[in-house]
């Protein structure tokens, strides 16, 4: 079991869901690319800043009633601290 920490930093995600999304909506998920694929899917990819943001991107796909189909963090984002 982890401390939490290493999911309290920015990370890229890959969102995938059943149905299309166009490219217009990438502003409302807050600049993630977004990509159809086959098979009737979307895939999205960008940097979430910590859980809350990604639970608040998760919301958002709720909220269109697209069917959530995979998560996956792919690496923690490298910021450089000041």
């Amino acid at each position: 079991m982890t401390n939490g920490r290493a999911f309290s930093k920015p990370s890229i995600y890959h969102i995938r869901v059943k149905g299309i999304l166009g490219e217009k909506w990438s502003d409302w998920f807050g600049g993630f690319t977004i990509t159809p694929q086959a098979d009737d899917e979307t895939l999205l990819v960008g940097q979430v800043p910590d859980q809350s943001a990604l639970h608040g991107l998760l919301a958002k796909i709720r909220d269109l009633g697209l069917p959530l189909l995979s998560v996956q963090r792919v690496e923690a984002a490298s910021l450089t601290e000041e």
